[in-house]
């Protein structure tokens, strides 16, 4: 097996689990608000949730890097220094995850998280910079116009979790009082609410993650396959 198909099933898998992981939140998700359930199983609920959200995360800090050394892997030069970035991208992304995810509520937690953020925010603005210099002012995906589609849809995933983040809070501090037995109607309303501005954004990643998977697989635009599409229609066209 060689190296780009280790790749690619690697790519496949992280999408795979990515997709699969978020569908279970949003399931359990609706769990967590259900009235009907008492607040001990909308609480275990809640845990089940928050332990399935840490398998999109991490395929999430994986996939830059991989998709990275997958393009190599077809002919897509890359410089040096890029190279060394997105080798950095995933381990190093991935360490802040884990560490988030391992100490939640320490300060030292809470640092890197805010670490985390803005770093997230850096990456949506570098990557939408990136794909419209190669749009539009360089040529070196022209022959391959689906990876700068790729990366711009990435972009928009990571702002979808950073817009999640952002409605998310409520939703949190209504699971705390769960786990400490103090719900109440005025806690379900705000837990509830919050829920429903963040709905909009996971539905977007479902479909980001699809679309990701489109242009992979059909890759349009691409060079080489354009020209085996036309090379076999040229009997056709001889007729």
């Amino acid at each position: 097996m060689s190296l780009y198909e280790l790749l690619l099933i690697f790519h496949l898998l992280l999408f795979v689990y990515w997709l699969g992981g978020d569908l279970g939140v949003f399931y359990s998700s609706g769990m967590v608000v259900d009235p009907k359930l008492s607040n001990s199983a909308r609480a275990t609920a809640a845990k089940i949730m928050v332990n399935l959200d840490f398998v999109p995360r991490i395929c999430m800090t994986l996939m830059l890097t991989v998709g990275g050394l997958l393009t190599g892997e077809i002919g897509i030069e890359h410089p040096l220094w890029q190279t060394l970035g997105f080798l950095a991208l995933g381990p190093g992304w991935l360490a802040m995850v884990l560490f988030i995810h391992f100490n939640e509520g320490k300060p030292l937690g809470k640092l890197v998280t805010k670490i985390d953020y803005w770093f997230r925010w850096a990456l949506v603005v570098y990557l939408f910079c990136s794909v419209t210099f190669y749009t539009f002012f360089s040529e070196r995906l022209a022959t391959a116009p689906w990876v700068s589609a790729k990366l711009a849809v990435f972009a928009i995933l990571v702002w979808c979790g950073l817009m999640i983040r952002r409605y998310i809070p409520d939703y949190g501090i209504g699971i705390g009082k769960l786990r400490r037995d103090e719900s109440s109607d005025e806690t379900n309303a705000a837990m509830i609410a919050s829920l429903n501005k963040c709905r909009p954004f996971v539905l977007t990643i479902w479909v980001g993650l699809l679309l990701e998977c489109y242009l992979g697989v059909a890759k349009p635009g691409d060079a080489p396959r354009v020209s085996e599409v036309l090379g076999s229609l040229a009997p056709l066209v001889g007729m």
